[in-house]
């Protein structure tokens, strides 16, 4: 079992030394983030390095253009001049892979207790630079600290300037608004309308040298080993310097300007209110707040960074484990409450903007009825909880009774019937060419467990409630409804369920979907079916670092998520490991072995422990590969994953 909590030594449970920082190969290859609660976030590589089009100094969503979010300023190119010797401590990457400054030579020691804070010597000078990300606004602020006496010492800030969407990149052209705007000890840029501006202020007087100039062809690697174009054009208007006289600089970035004298004020109190990363359950804690943001006077869940948005499903999976598990249950019911605001037809949106909202998603609706279910127990609000939300829940099932979208309908034995050739309506909704990669069309078996669980916990609360014509509407088919299931999808000769049936098909690969099914608090198996779900799972799906999406005794199993966007998409649902899959899997471990799971419930959750200082540091990646080593993948921090941990981490200290 892999666990630093109890570790005593000198270290900081993150932190990476010179050897290490040195090394490009080894720090292009782990990532920081750090968000505001308004949907904005800084993100780059541990040195400062951009490798993919989703990093930059200051990324924010834009209101006035398509609400998604935008890299504002990519990078800086930055200069520290002490006693009339000149040091460029930047890093960036063009085309070829041609490094140009290599600032990570002056690197010593990058430690991230509190906030990331990197440990410079530039000649026999030391000096520090921290970034904090302001919560409640969009705003980055730097704080540089000379650690040894110098007669002078002078900073200079030449800010890379993007302004596109963070999907897109730019190139040169004539468009671009190349003035400035003089504001107290800074300058305010705006590159083309419709843009929030950006304020560069210091805390100090500033000089400001006004020279526009294109850099060509930075390069960024991921994208290109993602079979995305990687390279792109980004300006610098001017040149900001400050003189250091008392040691300490602070330097804001934000879309509006602040007063000078609030800088550092802002920085110690923001500084004061942070948790410590000083575990692995702190950085789970920290990450977990991150995917949380209010703008516009609603409350979402960002599926992942650096490019998902707000997504519907991921909302419902993720959502007690970012909340309840530690104990924000009022922040479960704003995003609960909000989501509803959206609901049509019985369906939520799975992705899209408030303009464009897509519904094709059918297990949404059951993963929030699954949601509702842990906050009612969380909060042991069962008797008052119909009266809240029964309108909803009645929605959604009779929605689905009496058939809805995407061909979405309840069949006369109570199974329910979704998709069609056109739409992946499950979570495993990859697809190349238009055409689903597991379309899965038909009785999917873990919506249909969604389904009977919903079923039962409504009735359950209706109960409560005393409304006894919703009861008596649905008590039959609940009643029904475990036979029905299991003459569907159980196989006594294979010892697992079917993972779709479509008329007289019944598909049985081997996937994880099924350890839903075994997870929920009214499954619609026997406790015997459990166990054998549970140990075909063992054996064939379960990894260190999650559950595989497909057996690798599978011929279309495939263990490497690499290539182009259609090789990975065929790869995604194929073979590719989930770590949100650890939490059902846990729960339906809790549920057929009790108190004798918790040892292993225990080395799931600690085998992450390591990973914090991997890929995204003091996250949880979305995907790792099927196959050793379980490579990390997708997206550095994904809600579902980190949720999951959190949840399990609740199993073990409240069984």
């Amino acid at each position: 079992m892999l666990t630093k909590l109890n570790c005593k030594n000198t270290m900081s449970y993150i932190e990476f030394d010179q050897e290490k920082l040195v090394n490009i190969n080894f720090s292009k290859g782990r990532e920081i983030l750090r968000c505001s609660r308004t949907g904005s976030y800084a993100s780059t590589t541990l040195l400062g390095l951009n490798t993919r089009k989703y990093h930059g100094v200051l990324v924010t969503p834009q209101d006035k253009i398509d609400g998604e979010r935008h890299v504002l300023v990519s990078n800086l190119n930055e200069t520290i001049i002490i006693d009339n010797m000149e040091f460029h401590v930047g890093l960036h990457q063009y085309q070829g892979g041609v490094i140009a400054p290599k600032g990570n030579k002056y690197l010593q020691k990058f430690i991230c207790d509190v906030i990331p804070t990197y440990h410079f010597r530039v000649g026999k000078f030391n000096f520090t630079k921290e970034f904090l990300m302001c919560n409640e606004e969009d705003r980055l602020i730097l704080k540089y600290t000379i650690l040894d006496d110098y007669e002078s010492a002078q900073l200079l800030f030449s800010p890379l300037l993007a302004f596109r969407n963070a999907h897109q990149l730019t190139r040169q052209n004539p468009f671009v608004n190349t003035q400035n705007k003089p504001i107290n000890n800074g300058v305010e840029y705006c590159l083309y309308d419709n843009y929030t501006p950006v304020a560069f202020q210091s805390n100090a007087p500033v000089s400001y040298l006004h020279a526009p100039v294109w850099f060509h062809n930075f390069e960024y690697e991921e994208e290109l080993k993602r079979g995305y174009e990687g390279h792109e054009d980004l300006i610098n208007l001017g040149t900001i310097s400050v003189m250091v006289e008392h040691k300490e600089i602070y330097l804001s970035i934000g879309i509006t300007p602040i007063a000078p004298e609030k800088i550092s004020v802002l920085f110690e109190m923001e500084l004061n209110k942070r948790t410590k990363r000083s575990s692995y359950v702190n950085c789970l804690q920290n990450a977990a707040e991150q995917f949380i943001i209010k703008r516009n006077r609603k409350t979402q869940v960002i599926a992942g960074y650096p490019w998902f948005g707000r997504w519907g499903r991921d909302t419902f999976i993720a959502l007690p484990g970012l909340t309840l598990a530690i104990n924000k249950p009022i922040l479960c019911k704003e995003v609960m409450d909000n989501m509803l605001l959206e609901m049509q037809n019985g369906l939520f949106p799975n992705m899209g903007d408030d303009d464009h909202p897509a519904y094709n998603s059918v297990d949404a609706p059951l993963w929030f009825i699954r949601t509702l279910q842990k906050y009612t127990v969380f909060t042991k609000s069962h008797k008052k909880i119909w009266k809240e939300y029964g309108d909803a829940v009645k929605q959604i099932l009779y929605a689905y009774r009496n058939g809805t979208l995407f061909n979405i309908k309840m069949l006369e034995n109570g199974l329910l019937f979704a998709g069609d050739n056109k739409y992946a309506l499950t979570w495993m909704d990859a697809v190349v060419n238009g055409v689903p990669i597991t379309p899965r069309t038909g009785c999917q078996v873990e919506i249909n467990g969604l389904w009977y669980n919903a079923l039962k916990f409504s009735i359950e609360v209706a109960s409560h409630a005393k409304d006894d014509d919703f009861v008596n509407d649905w008590e039959g088919i609940a009643k029904d409804f475990p036979t029905v299931y299991k003459d569907t999808f159980w196989s006594k000769e294979k010892g697992y369920l079917a993972d779709f049936v479509n008329g007289e098909e019944k598909n049985f690969q081997i996937r994880p979907n099924m350890v839903i099914v075994a997870s929920l608090p009214y499954s619609p198996i026997s406790e015997k079916i459990r166990q054998l779900i549970l140990k075909k799972a063992h054996e064939e799906l379960l990894t260190p670092r999650g559950l595989r999406t497909l057996s690798p005794n599978d011929p279309d199993y495939k263990g490497r998520y690499i290539g182009n966007q259609k090789e990975r998409d065929a790869a995604y649902h194929q073979g590719t490991c989930w770590p949100w899959l650890l939490e059902p899997f846990a729960e339906g471990l809790l549920a057929v072995h009790q108190k004798d799971a918790i040892p292993v419930l225990e080395e799931i959750f600690y085998n992450f422990d390591a990973s914090m200082l991997e890929y995204g540091i003091s996250t949880v990646e979305e995907i790792t590969d099927g196959d050793p080593p379980y490579r990390p993948n997708g997206c550095i921090s994904q809600a579902w994953s980190v949720a999951a941990l959190l949840s399990i981490k609740w199993m073990i200290d409240n069984k």
